[in-house]
């Protein structure tokens, strides 16, 4: 007789109980619809349940193994897809990680560029403010130093008018009380012979006498002549021109080569820039003066020629503090030149209002006193 739990030592599957999945019956047998209805089975009817009972166990055992198989497959299918979503999110994220790092090294690069760009146009504009800052110092010293020569010299020319009286006139305010054998130069500031003659009229008020007409033959040279004609046409200050060429080569060079070839360039240069500036030395009996500048050389030292010589005029080159004296003999080469070069100015900016002849004339008589001024002929008030 079955018991219907077989003993483990005989190999058998383990009882119904045990496995986790629900009795799936063959068929319903006679014994059983009898067994419902509470009659006893027969033996035979036990032992055909007996044989039967093994069979079925296994077959559901093996089917329990197959279902567990495709459920494994299944599930390793779907850890695999899982598997592969993942790995593709990842990797758009890294994609869109290293996007994201890209832009923003750009935009830190755009940033240290833009910073760098601000500090150097800040840079900029603290150098400039700094530049106009100094310039401005330097033009208000020099305005200072102009207003202390000018209130000395007014205070000597109020000295000079409140010594002179009717009774006592002071002869350096009247030099026509003086005798032509006594009469010497004027103090302070005058005005060039070459300008002061052009613009004197036929009588002289200060002379008192006529101006005699000159005697002297003049003819034309029709080279200079045709080459000033043609510069006329077009004025300029270029050198190449062959009119300025020849006054160059002829007139204003030699007039101009001193002594000290170093300071002769620059007063050269200072002339042709109209930069340069002469201003008498004020005497010993006038005022002291402060002027923010500095002297170069001495009184008793022209600084051109290098000769000893009184100095009663002194130059300043272009913006330069620095001043250098002169002898009377340089001051009268450096004015000789300065007039030729205001009166080709002023034919170049069409202030001159004559006729071809006239001008030339006008410009060789300046060529003239450059030659006079270079042989070392010059007005005696120079």
């Amino acid at each position: 007789m079955w018991s219907g739990q077989p003993h483990p030592d005989e190999g058998h599957p383990p009882p119904l109980e045990a496995v986790p999945v629900p009795w799936k019956s063959v068929g319903p047998c006679k014994s059983h619809r009898e067994s419902l209805g509470g009659l006893p089975e027969t033996p035979a009817g036990e032992e055909a349940q007996g044989e039967e009972g093994p069979a079925a166990t296994q077959l559901d055992v093996s089917r329990l193994r197959s279902s567990s198989m495709e459920i494994r497959e299944k599930g390793s299918e779907f850890l695999k897809e899982e598997l592969h979503k993942a790995q593709k999110e990842l990797k758009l994220k890294d994609e869109e990680c290293e996007r994201l790092s890209k832009v923003r090294e750009q935009l830190e690069q755009e940033l240290e560029e833009l910073t760098a760009s601000l500090f150097e146009e800040a840079h900029k504009m603290v150098r400039e403010a700094n530049m106009k800052q100094a310039a401005s110092e330097k033009q208000l010293k020099e305005a200072w130093g102009k207003i202390d020569m000018l209130q000395a010299e007014v205070t000597a020319l109020k000295t000079l008018v409140i010594t002179s009286t009717p009774a006592s006139p002071n002869r350096e305010l009247h030099p026509q009380l003086l005798s032509p054998t006594k009469a010497g130069p004027r103090k302070g500031h005058l005005r060039h012979k070459s300008t002061s003659s052009a613009l004197c009229p036929a009588v002289c008020p200060v002379a008192g006498h006529i101006l005699t007409p000159d005697k002297e033959g003049k003819e034309v040279d029709t080279t200079l002549f045709a080459e000033f004609q043609a510069w006329r046409e077009s004025p300029t200050l270029d050198k190449t021109s062959p009119f300025l060429e020849r006054v160059y080569r002829e007139d204003v060079g030699p007039c101009l080569d001193f002594t000290m070839q170093e300071l002769s360039a620059l007063v050269r240069a200072a002339v042709e820039d109209n930069t340069l500036t002469i201003e008498p030395v004020a005497s010993q009996t006038l005022p002291a003066v402060k002027v923010a500048a500095v002297d170069c050389g001495h009184t008793n030292t022209c600084a051109l020629s290098g000769l000893a010589c009184a100095c009663r005029h002194r130059i300043r080159l272009g913006d330069s503090e620095s001043h250098y004296y002169i002898s009377p003999s340089s001051r009268a080469r450096i004015t000789a030149v300065c007039n030729f070069f205001t009166y080709i100015r002023y034919i170049q900016q069409g202030l001159v209002r004559q006729d071809a002849e006239p001008m030339f004339w006008e410009i060789t008589r300046l060529r003239k006193e450059m030659s006079l001024a270079k042989l070392g002929f010059f007005p005696h008030e120079a």
